[in-house]
């Protein structure tokens, strides 16, 4: 594609390396951003586990509401920022409760002890862990919607670089990913838990200073909608900004109790999605043009059929964590990695594949072959399904523990892939089928039914340990995993079938659109 070719019209202007400019902010605030989070996460089931010795069901379930908080938030913040703050001030707002969060998971307290059947923690470290989530939960909110929104408003909406551009972004999010997962997981797992988070809020302040010195780089795309509205006293001789900063702080004690509250967490969350469904189809019907409409219907079909893959993809962080450190031989030879650094072969894969995929689809694209972005999901799923089975395979050719790492390996692998095909087209796919007035709140959509695939990939990994207290406690029942790892690879299968069945249909209500 020559240079004459590219309809650059509403990008933004000034570039570096061939995108624009703002795409270097967002993403090496964004690469931070997920260096703190991936970091503390590949810790966090361990944590829960060994040091304040919930139990496996325990651990999941605990696991499964904090990653589920974490990705509804933005449903929140992606409609406060497109109404109010814009996402400049979002994004500021939300990596200050990060660092917050990150860093006061460092205070891990003192290890818990087993008294018989019953477990000693100190119930005020406890407070704090959860407390330390909270925050962290509420800075996503405000964070992870917009500074993905920011990526989408650099680039016109006929671009043909913003696929490559969210590509190159989603490869920022697994850099951080990838040090994180190695640096982190390790310095928590071998020198002691606090060092892992302290180090994990460090790289959150790393972000947070990046966004803040080269935000004029976004050149006025990410700021408030009305400026001087926000600025005006509202109530109490407040503004509305001060007013939206205070109901973060509310936010927090919020989340601090939902996740105590697992169940609570599933209910709102399942409860959440079908009302977000509902108001945008009504917003459709009612508001959109037929193009506009059945481009909204093709997004949401999309965003609801996603929460199988992350449901599956959102194991690495629970029940492939503790499947590592139980069951499997880690040591490669050169060096012997740790449980939580199994995580690694994510984002390193992702950092090797990115740029291919993202120079594959360009070609199929110049060459009119580039599959749509429906048959993109379809292929997701049925890779992440075959993953699944192949892995189910490999974990009952042994018994006992000391298994193939070959086995990780090959999970990994396959869900590295489907993750190429769905979640970078998905991001730049909410941009490009949503209404503008309603692009915050698509992309929050999205991050709503990610939310629950996250609670769901809790539940699931619960199904594969045991609730009871004692030494096995954290155990996982292998047998049982083999039998429910096979059943949600098929079931993923099956939707990808049904996504190839659909795309024809789909890619005509997109318009255009692909």
């Amino acid at each position: 594609m020559t240079e004459q070719a590219i309809d650059k019209t509403g990008s933004q202007e000034r570039e570096f390396l061939g995108h624009p400019i703002g795409l270097t902010v967002c993403f090496l605030t964004e690469m931070w951003e997920r260096f703190s989070y991936y970091g503390m996460r590949a810790l966090l089931i361990l944590f829960l586990t060994k040091h304040f010795l919930f139990s496996a069901g325990e651990a999941s379930l605990i696991y499964g509401a904090y990653t589920g908080l974490v990705y509804m938030l933005p449903v929140l913040g992606g409609y406060l920022a497109d109404k109010y703050l814009g996402s400049r001030k979002a994004v500021t707002y939300g990596a200050l409760l990060l660092v917050l969060g990150h860093l006061s998971l460092a205070f891990e307290g003192p290890q818990a002890v087993l008294n018989g059947d019953m477990v000693e923690r100190s119930e005020m470290h406890v407070s704090i862990f959860f407390l330390s989530l909270a925050l962290i939960i509420t800075g996503v909110g405000f964070l992870k919607a917009n500074i993905s929104t920011i990526v989408g408003a650099l680039y016109g909406p006929n671009d043909p670089r913003r696929d490559g551009g969210f590509s190159i972004f989603y490869m920022g999010i697994n850099l951080g990913s990838l040090l994180a997962t190695f640096f982190v997981a390790g310095i928590g797992e071998i020198y002691g838990w606090g060092y892992g988070f302290g180090l994990a809020g460090i790289g959150m302040l790393l972000g947070l200073l990046v966004f803040w010195k080269y935000q004029h780089l976004l050149e006025g795309r990410a700021d408030p909608p009305d400026p001087e509205a926000l600025k005006k006293p509202v109530f109490a001789g407040l503004s509305t900004e001060v007013i939206i900063y205070l109901g973060g702080v509310v936010a927090v004690l919020v989340m601090w109790w939902l996740v105590q509250n697992q169940k609570m967490v599933g209910s709102l969350l399942g409860a959440s999605g079908v009302l977000m469904v509902m108001v945008v189809m009504v917003y459709g019907f009612t508001k959109c043009t037929q193009i506009e409409r059945e481009r909204l219907i093709v997004a949401t079909i999309l965003i609801v059929f996603q929460t199988v893959f992350w449901a599956l993809f959102e194991q690495q962080g629970s029940s492939l964590t503790l499947l590592a450190d139980q069951q499997f031989n880690r040591d490669l030879g050169l060096l012997e990695v740790t449980a939580a650094q199994v995580q690694t072969m994510n984002p390193l894969f992702i950092v090797i594949l990115a740029p291919l995929f993202a120079w594959f689809w360009l070609k199929l694209s110049q060459k009119g072959l580039e599959p749509s972005t429906p048959a993109k999901f379809g292929i997701a799923m049925c890779l992440v399904g075959i993953g699944y089975i192949l892995f189910s395979y490999g974990l009952g050719l042994t018994d006992g523990p000391g298994k193939s790492f070959f086995w990780l390996f090959v999970i990994y692998l396959f869900m590295t892939m489907a993750e190429l095909c769905l979640s970078p087209v998905g991001l730049s796919m909410i941009t490009k089928l949503s209404v503008a007035r309603l692009v915050g709140m698509m992309m929050g959509m999205w991050f709503l039914f990610t939310a629950f695939a996250n609670f769901v990939a809790g539940f699931l990994s619960s199904l594969t340990g045991t609730s009871s207290h004692g030494a096995n406690s954290a155990q996982l029942d292998v047998g049982a995993t083999i039998d429910l790892f096979n059943s949600i690879g098929m079931v993923a299968i099956g939707i990808g079938i049904i996504l190839f069945i659909l795309t024809p249909m789909m890619k005509k209500w997109m318009h255009g659109v692909h």
